[in-house]
């Protein structure tokens, strides 16, 4: 295994806090994710279906968990089913969990093999009055593609039409968005692999390179540390590019005098770092781009000074567009006439920093978390404020990723990753 497991007394933690929250004579049902083709042979690499994973410890396809908490039997509370190795398997996939092996992963005790869970599901539904379906309801959920767990829960409810039916996702919600301290280490891991990507690029970034070989130079050190990669799409953008917020292609030349927009992070275990940066393509930041640059990084401290217990979403995003509208204002963006003309729904900072400040992070990038809920210790947010300037032809935007403490201000995971203007110049030159 490329990472080191959490013990599964976490894994355990997480199913009963699950099960503490559900409700009735029911049972939850949860499945892994698919393996999803490119064509004729190929098929893309697989990822577990972050709640499986939650909920489990196992990293493997074709995976089914029930939970079942007022069954009368011990062995059917938990059961798990995975995938029976064969000679075929063997030979050209490698042996998949043995039941023992995926005990020690996810310290349940009642293991089967796949090819149970049907009957098994029809003695137990006999007894129960409600299904647990998880579907995707993540703010940001858009699935083009129906999922293994779709198909699942299509067909589960033509089967036994007469039950009730109930959601798993906001439990789940709840529950991730507050992190274990395992969990927090594994974060911290990835943001260490990060930091050691970074720190290989600044190194390397010179005139007329390309785009992507920059995101070759984070892939090289991402891997060589234990890590399967990228936790998202990297985004290397150069120059004009510095103001499409998702720009993923990759593939223009660094000029001089430009800047390079990094929103980068790599993955721990599943677990997500999430982290931006923009450099001078020549080493030197002009003027403009060094003005600029230091109202993005303080709107972010500011910003992650607000990251506490007892705020909430709402507040917090007012919070930071005030900051953000002041030094628009100082480095002459916006004037007292764009504050007069200004809407609630359109305030005049948007122009030049229209995206989000924070989001969850954790298992996935964009993390699990009820927006209404007010923020509590051991939340993991990432803080990332923007400028971005078309007219000027350069965009910035800083990004670290925080836990919330009881002590006060929160932790940052990233405060060892060169930020400060000058120390970035001090390294690449």
């Amino acid at each position: 295994m490329r990472y080191k497991p959490l013990n599964n007394s976490i894994y355990r933690g997480n199913r009963l806090n699950f099960m503490n929250q559900m409700r009735g004579n029911a049972v939850a049902i949860f499945n892994s994710n698919d393996i999803y083709p490119v064509s004729a042979d190929t098929e893309l690499p697989f990822e577990q279906h972050r709640d499986m994973f939650h909920l489990t410890g196992i990293d493997q396809e074709e995976t089914i968990l029930i939970l079942y908490p007022e069954s009368k039997e011990k062995q059917t509370r938990e059961i798990l089913f995975i995938r029976k190795s064969d000679e075929h398997t063997k030979i050209w996939e490698g042996e998949k969990l043995s039941k023992p092996l995926a005990y020690e992963l996810s310290g349940i005790e009642s293991i089967h093999f796949v090819e149970d869970f049907k009957n098994i599901l029809n003695s137990i539904s006999s007894k129960v009055d409600t299904f647990y379906i998880n579907k995707n309801e993540h703010y940001r959920a858009n699935s083009p593609v129906q999922t293994r767990e779709d198909r699942f829960i299509n067909w589960l409810l033509k089967k036994f039409p007469d039950h009730k039916t109930a959601k798993s996702n906001p439990i789940l919600q709840r529950h991730r968005s507050i992190k274990h301290l395992d969990e927090i280490n594994q974060i911290e891991r990835a943001c260490q692999i990060t930091k050691k990507g970074f720190n290989r690029v600044l190194k390397f970034v010179k005139p007329n390179i390309w785009e992507y070989e920059i995101e070759a130079e984070f892939i090289h050190e991402f891997i060589n540390n234990s890590s399967k990669g990228f936790a998202y799409s990297p985004i290397i953008a150069s120059g004009e590019n510095n103001n499409i917020l998702h720009y993923t292609k990759n593939n223009k030349q660094c000029k001089d005098g430009d800047l390079i927009l990094m929103d980068v992070g790599a993955e721990y275990g599943n677990y997500s770092s999430d982290m931006t940066r923009t450099i001078p393509v020549s080493g030197r930041f002009s003027k403009r781009q060094r003005e600029v640059y230091k109202s993005v990084l303080k709107v972010k401290n500011e910003a992650t000074k607000l990251l506490r217990i007892g705020n909430n979403w709402k507040k917090f995003h007012e919070q930071v567009g005030e900051i953000m509208t002041k030094e628009l204002i100082n480095i002459r963006l916006i004037d007292k006439t764009d504050i007069k003309n200004q809407t609630k729904e359109t305030p005049a900072y948007k122009k030049y920093f229209m995206h989000g400040t924070s989001h969850h992070l954790g298992l996935d990038t964009h993390d699990y978390g009820l927006l209404e809920d007010p923020f509590e210790e051991n939340m993991v947010f990432t803080v990332e404020p923007g400028i971005y300037i078309p007219e000027e032809r350069f965009g910035i935007r800083l990004e670290d990723d925080v836990v919330i403490t009881s002590k006060g201000d929160p932790i940052n995971l990233m405060k060892d990753i060169p930020i400060d203007p000058d120390h970035i110049e001090d390294i690449m030159n």
